[in-house]
């Protein structure tokens, strides 16, 4: 994936992306082990990878790059229409 694609992820989908790309490298590694890895630079772009992901989560955390931020779930827009609805109707 390129850099400007994980970008536009949030830090949840990427911290997700990360956890599937660890445990796909740990696979790739345990068949390299057992000398059933037919695409030996498959380790490598997976390296790079988990590197440019781990990268971009660090700009996110130093302030240097900012990730996108999460989507408002429904429910959070929902309380604030009631507390909305509440203060007008304590006003009267």
């Amino acid at each position: 994936m390129k850099v400007f694609e994980l970008r536009e992820k949030t830090r949840q989908e990427l911290t997700d992306y990360l956890v599937s790309l660890r445990k796909d490298f740990f696979n790739l590694k345990v068949q390299r082990a057992t000398r059933e890895l037919p695409n030996p630079l498959r380790l490598r772009m997976m390296r790079r990878e988990v590197a440019r992901v781990m990268t971009i989560l660090t700009e996110d955390e130093k302030g240097v790059k900012k990730l996108l931020e999460a989507k408002p779930k429904k429910e959070k827009e929902k309380g604030k229409k009631d507390a909305k609805a509440t203060d007008r109707n304590s006003d009267k």
